[in-house]
């Protein structure tokens, strides 16, 4: 914990900053990392104003606040920051736990979808099929790059055929019915 205290109109004595340094270990617990505290403090009319920043790594936490006593002033604003640190703890634990559970009621599910879905028609597609010439289909498929396959009526045959890309990726195969 690095501690960086300022005054303005008024000086920090050595009884303030051990005070505040003693105070800020109750926020010291809420941290694994090291973290750096800002504090001004201040006077103004017949008020002492304390303002403290906590910057972690990945947060900002500030309390301000003014009393008569400078001391009371530093009370308040540990028990500000104490607070706006727990709210923030306590938020991110419960979205890491949701997160965490979601993750696995997700893997739970899939695999229980994996083990009840066997020999199952998952999709079915449906498309218009035109008469056509089995050179036409070739070049219709070869224009769907992402088709490897293309059903249509043969036009010499009026039978349903279907073409395919061989595994070869540049020849074709063509099923037709023989009956």
């Amino acid at each position: 914990m690095n501690i960086k205290i300022t005054g303005k109109d008024l000086k920090a004595t050595e009884a303030i900053k051990d005070y505040t340094q003693k105070k800020l270990e109750r926020i010291q617990k809420y941290f694994d990392e090291d973290f750096d505290v800002n504090v001004t403090i201040k006077a103004e009319k017949n008020m002492q104003i304390a303002e403290m920043h906590v910057i972690t790594r990945t947060n900002t936490y500030r309390a301000v606040t003014e009393h008569k006593d400078l001391y009371a002033s530093i009370d308040k604003n540990i028990d500000i920051l104490e607070g706006q640190i727990r709210k923030a703890k306590t938020r991110r634990d419960r979205v890491n736990k949701e997160d965490s559970i979601k993750v696995k009621e997700n893997a739970e599910f899939l695999t229980e979808r994996k083990n009840e879905l066997t020999d199952e028609i998952l999709k079915t597609l449906y498309y218009e099929i035109k008469p056509i010439a089995p050179e036409d289909a070739k070049l219709k498929l070869e224009e769907k790059k992402g088709n490897n396959f293309l059903t249509f009526i043969n036009v010499d045959t009026g039978k349903v055929n279907v073409i395919f890309k061989l595994k070869d990726g540049k020849n074709y195969g063509i099923v037709e019915p023989e009956a």
